[in-house]
């Protein structure tokens, strides 16, 4: 299994005059189009996403949908209320072990949880390992993912994840 941890991508600043609940802030533009980018150098790197599942607030659902948007195989992300932010890294787990053990999944949610996720993944505990906006990494396992069992295949800053993109594109 392969578990591709992609945060969020870049949203607009708190205000809670423009959105009284912060789950409904949105990507920017800009970060609209940076996260389009990085979504189309993840499907790059990860070019058989099985499955989306995303965190409910606003700018994770949309950076979710751009990713699906590249990774047609995958089809429409599911919500998991789980990655929201403070949510169960147990229930994310629990989620996890319904797929198969080939699937290639991608988890949509915010900082510190899928830093923290990415600690249960490695090393069977909450851990720091920082996203950046729209930032990604590939933990794979042998089979099913378990607590502890994975490995890092990658980290990648937004800036490395965009210029895969732009390389491909040069390529061809």
């Amino acid at each position: 299994m392969h578990i591709l941890l992609f945060r969020h991508g870049p949203a607009g600043e708190r205000d809670p005059l423009r959105w009284p609940d912060d789950r409904d802030r949105p990507l920017t533009d800009k970060g609209r189009a940076r996260t389009r980018d990085a979504a189309r150098g993840l499907v790059a790197l990860e070019p058989s996403l099985t499955r989306i599942l995303t965190s409910p607030l606003v700018r994770a659902a949309d950076t979710a949908a751009l990713l699906a948007a590249e990774a047609e195989e995958a089809g429409r992300p599911e919500v998991l209320e789980a990655l929201a932010p403070g949510g169960s890294w147990r229930e994310v787990m629990a989620r996890l072990q319904e797929e198969p053990a080939d699937a290639r999944v991608a988890l949509v949610g915010h900082e510190p949880d899928l830093g923290k996720l990415a600690g249960v993944l490695l090393f069977g505990a909450p851990a720091a390992l920082p996203l950046k906006k729209a930032g990604a990494c590939l933990i794979a396992f042998e089979g099913r993912a378990d607590f502890g069992g994975g490995a890092l295949r990658w980290l990648l800053t937004p800036r490395l994840v965009r210029g895969l993109n732009r390389k491909k594109g040069a390529h061809a």
